[in-house]
């Protein structure tokens, strides 16, 4: 019997990269996406259609939490910033940190998990080449690994696992992987500005297009 994974998915490159990952390692994946009154609401259009792609069963949830306009990702009268990269790096974190909004994904995931029987969740976090987010760390996601398996029916009694195969990873290593691993880039959307087009200036357009000139790999989503 193969392994069953909940894969959080949202359609943009790391997302994507884990999903491939996860089927090659030989797990039934299910993928969770979120929509949340995000701008670039185009990422879970590119969700489901690689997803399909795919043949993978698919969850979709909404969360209608107010709150969330505290983030400029999300609050329709704040601007995307258009951030240097020395920016990006600083540590600093920008406008488009959404509270606790990974805290949130994990805890959906891993109610699904539990409810499906699933042995892991499999997530896109990373340390390297990111705009500061704190949940997106290994101590914050080492700390919700911990309470998966202690607040969850299957993780007490049997254990599960809860995969960040991308944590050490630059963005150039990704893309790497990604092409390894046959992902379909020019389906994937990672831009936060929610236009037609990749804007090419905020922090996610940025690293990715940083990315992919470090691999010497054309982004066909941009052509």
């Amino acid at each position: 019997m193969k392994k069953k994974a909940i894969v959080l998915f949202s359609g943009g490159l790391d997302s994507t990269t884990c999903l491939y990952w996860a089927l090659d390692k030989g797990y039934d994946c299910q993928t969770l996406t979120v929509s949340y009154g995000q701008k670039h609401e185009k990422e879970v259009c590119a969700a489901r259609q690689i997803a399909e792609k795919l043949g993978v069963k698919q969850h979709f949830v909404t969360l209608n939490l107010p709150w969330l306009s505290a983030s400029s990702l999300v609050d329709e009268k704040q601007n995307i910033p258009d951030l240097t990269m020395e920016e990006i790096e600083s540590g600093h974190i920008p406008t488009t940190y959404v509270p606790g909004r990974n805290l949130v994904f994990l805890s959906v995931a891993a109610s699904l998990m539990d409810a499906i029987g699933a042995d892991a969740v499999v997530a896109g976090p990373n340390a390297v080449d990111f705009s500061g987010y704190p949940d997106c760390t290994p101590a914050f996601f080492r700390a919700a690994t911990e309470a998966i398996h202690l607040g969850t029916a299957r993780g007490v009694s049997q254990g599960v696992e809860v995969l960040a195969p991308l944590m050490d990873l630059s963005k150039a290593d990704i893309v790497r992987l990604g092409a390894k691993l046959g992902v379909p880039f020019g389906l994937t959307w990672s831009c936060y500005s929610g236009g037609d087009k990749p804007c090419g200036h905020c922090d996610s357009c940025k690293l990715r297009a940083r990315g992919f000139a470090e691999a010497g790999v054309v982004d066909e989503s941009v052509r």
